[in-house]
């Protein structure tokens, strides 16, 4: 029984040593670099969504500033020009300060909350 054993095992030897096996080898090694570029391709895809998220955040954020910022800087001219609060303009620009940026809040969350379940 032990002959049978050495005589296996140089067989497996002799075959390892004269290349008989190469092709098994190569499709080990075909498998590991579809592997490897799979991973790489993920990789890179998840790096493109963060800079595309990254870009549309910059860009709602200019956005906001754009759409918004000359109705702050109405409100606070309002305010500051000796205007009383009773007004009903001041009244409309502080209630569309205060609405328009909760509702924007609002939404965000809720898209927030709904990419995330």
């Amino acid at each position: 029984m032990a002959g049978s054993v050495e005589g296996s095992g140089d067989r497996e030897l002799s075959t390892a040593l004269a290349g008989q096996r190469a092709d098994r080898e190569r499709e080990v090694a075909r498998s590991a670099r579809r592997v490897v570029m799979a991973s790489l391709g993920v990789i890179k895809e998840q790096k493109a969504g963060r800079r595309r998220v990254r870009a549309i955040a910059i860009a709602s954020i200019l956005v906001f500033l754009l759409v918004f910022g000359p109705l702050i800087w109405w409100a606070v001219d309002n305010l500051i020009s000796g205007e009383h609060v009773g007004d009903p303009a001041c009244q409309l620009s502080l209630w569309a300060c205060i609405l328009c940026p909760a509702l924007l809040a609002a939404a965000v969350v809720a898209g927030w909350l709904r990419h995330r379940s």
